[in-house]
């Protein structure tokens, strides 16, 4: 009998301590008891309130895995909030399916132009490493890697540009920091620790982590700078442009009173930065890294082979391309990605399934991520949850409209994902055109509020911008000791700045 006991398996606290385990990984256990307490508090709530204040509950929820999004990946609890609103009736999956066909630009956006740029990294990495190189001067530096990240995100995807950034600051710690700890060139190292590292050298260790804190940071703003400022900056742009219907040039044209001062605003402020040496900016880069990274970097060059430079030469060449082909418009942004992704892999000779697949990697998460967005979109136009705070904009005075919708947007995606809201400002702003409560020059005002809202006040925060989220979960962020908090106190003057500008530039100027 006790033979048979011990053959069954156990039930009880073990169960539960397993399941508890298994829902939602890694997870804190308080985070797993709050998302566990919103699941089971959301049916109650209905039935004994209503529809309209279970939503906003709903979006109160929804935002809340947002701002934890470094503790948990948003997909999957706000996924279950989706799945549990549609269970409640709270939408339906044919409101979901129609949302996510309406939006079908930005969802192919996601999935192969940034993929198509994955294939052109080698190019990035050649050019931002010769910056790192050859310019001397710190102020000249910060001010390069910020405009030339700018250009880039305008052009390109802010995250792939983020990623460069982080390639680069990674392959030339690990450089310096093998030669701190006196360890041999081709040997294998690990760079994360610090037990090795050879007294003489921390002192410069350090120095050269503050300079690649400052530089990344001067980047990440970098990418936000330029992303406002074109329909394939941000993916919320493209989703604001197809609702107002206006292709890559008439986007560039109605954002340009707003972010070309803003833009130039952000180079000045990076250049204040770097001279008045605060909020942990102004760090130089020591003589002893430089001259063991300009050695690396020598090295690099003799051992590049004829195909190496096939590579980079057809990469630029492509490169021109998909700037033409935004700039002309000449299919769908994600059309134009798929091309992109043919183009660079027939010609630079990746024809492995395999190889091509890691292209998606980075895009794919966040795309699952942008349906569940929908989702709660859909929630909030069958509830109607936005009308009263649109109805109060659309109250006031034609021209302190644009002011609030900026304020309202930049506040809510400071802790919040500025896709998620912009899609649900520039849905209501639409309705209320078609209902012909604003009229089409009113309209266009707002969006143009809604972007900027969006995109600028949002560098607060990581959890504001992809980018700067992505920068924080790298496998950087510990090796230069960029931490949260650290990255908002790095972004406030850049904050400060940039939303005053811009509110100002909203409010006179469009």
């Amino acid at each position: 009998m006790n033979a048979l006991n011990d053959s069954m398996p156990r039930t009880g606290g073990g169960l539960g301590r397993a399941f508890s385990e298994n829902f939602l990984g890694e997870a804190p256990d308080w985070y797993k008891l709050t998302i566990a307490i919103f699941l089971l508090a959301n049916p109650i709530l209905l039935h004994v309130t209503s529809p309209f204040i279970t939503g906003w509950v709903l979006i109160g929820e929804f935002i809340f895995t947002l701002a934890m999004a470094l503790k948990c990946y948003p997909l999957q609890p706000g996924g279950l909030l989706a799945i549990e609103a549609v269970l409640l009736g709270m939408t339906s999956s044919d409101s979901v399916f129609r949302e996510v066909t309406d939006n079908i630009q930005v969802i192919l956006l996601l999935m192969f132009m940034v993929a198509g740029i994955y294939f052109m990294k080698n190019l990035l990495l050649y050019v931002f490493t010769k910056l790192l190189i050859n310019v001397r001067s710190k102020t000249a530096l910060s001010l390069l890697f910020c405009g030339v990240s700018a250009v880039l995100s305008a052009f390109l995807d802010a995250l792939t540009v983020t990623a460069v950034l982080i390639s680069v600051a990674v392959g030339f710690y690990a450089v310096y920091h093998k030669v701190a700890s006196n360890r041999p060139a081709h040997s294998d190292h690990d760079h994360s620790r610090d037990d090795e590292v050879v007294e003489y050298h921390r002192s410069d260790l350090d120095q050269f982590r503050a300079f690649l804190r400052s530089l990344i940071m001067h980047g990440a703003v970098g990418t936000a700078l330029g992303g406002v400022c074109t329909l394939v900056g941000e993916p919320q742009n493209l989703l604001i442009a197809e609702k107002a219907g206006w292709d890559f040039v008439q986007f560039f044209i109605n954002m340009a009173p707003v972010t070309l001062p803003a833009f130039a605003a952000g180079l000045i402020t990076c250049i204040l930065l770097e001279k008045v040496r605060m909020f942990g900016y102004g760090a130089r880069l020591p003589d002893t890294v430089r001259d063991v990274l300009a050695n690396f970097a020598r090295e690099q060059e003799q051992k590049r082979t004829q195909r190496d430079v096939i590579e980079l030469w057809i990469q630029g060449t492509v490169a021109v391309i998909l700037v033409l082909s935004l700039a002309f418009h000449v299919a769908e942004v994600g059309i134009i990605g798929l091309m992109i992704i043919v183009l660079l892999t027939a010609f630079n000779g990746v024809i492995q399934e395999a190889r091509i697949g890691h292209a998606f990697e980075e895009a794919l998460p966040f795309t699952a991520l942008l349906v569940v967005f929908f989702a709660i979109v859909a929630v909030i136009h069958e509830q109607h949850l936005f009308e009263p705070v649109t109805h109060f904009v659309l109250s006031l005075e034609p021209q302190q409209q644009p002011g609030m919708l900026f304020l309202a947007n930049g506040i809510l995606s400071m802790i919040s994902d500025n896709v998620f809201v912009a899609t649900v400002y520039i849905n209501e702003v639409k309705t209320a055109l078609t209902a012909g409560d604003i009229t089409r020059e009113h309209f266009d005002k707002l969006a143009v509020a809604i972007n900027t809202g969006t995109n600028l006040p949002s560098v607060a925060t990581p959890n504001g911008q992809a980018a700067f989220l992505f920068l924080l979960t790298s496998a950087l962020a510990p090796l230069i000791r960029l931490s949260y908090g650290r990255m908002v106190m790095m972004a406030l003057p850049y904050t400060i700045v940039l939303t005053v500008v811009a509110l100002a530039c909203v409010v006179y100027a469009i």
